[in-house]
């Protein structure tokens, strides 16, 4: 499994990850649930103490991945095959990350 810390404005609020078979999950970290300030990060995928389950990498998180050309280049550079978004969403949104969400602590588990 591979994994990660999901950050709203550089504080932790969920895990996302990948399990061996490639379906993807996320969960929101309990005390960003229990804080009612806290507000849901992503639209689709309200706040709340389920885990989101998925066989497709989730609809934001790939909506921020580059296609074409430039994903072409990027993963071949990157050494990360075109096909894995995930492995491309943990390089991207830990280091060349744009706006309120970010990840970090990525893990092989």
């Amino acid at each position: 499994m591979r994994k990660a810390t999901v950050l709203f404005k550089g504080e932790e609020a969920a895990d996302i990850w990948q399990e061996k078979d490639g379906s993807f999950g996320f969960r929101y970290r309990d005390a960003w649930f229990a804080d009612p300030l806290r507000p849901s990060i992503i639209f689709r995928m309200p706040k709340s103490q389920q885990e989101y389950r998925s066989e497709h990498l989730f609809a934001y998180f790939f909506s921020i991945l580059p296609e074409g050309g430039f994903r072409k280049r990027l993963c071949r550079d990157l050494k990360i095959d075109e096909d894995d978004d995930f492995g491309l969403l943990l390089r991207l949104a830990v280091e060349d990350a744009t706006g309120a969400i970010t990840l970090k602590d990525v893990e092989d588990v």
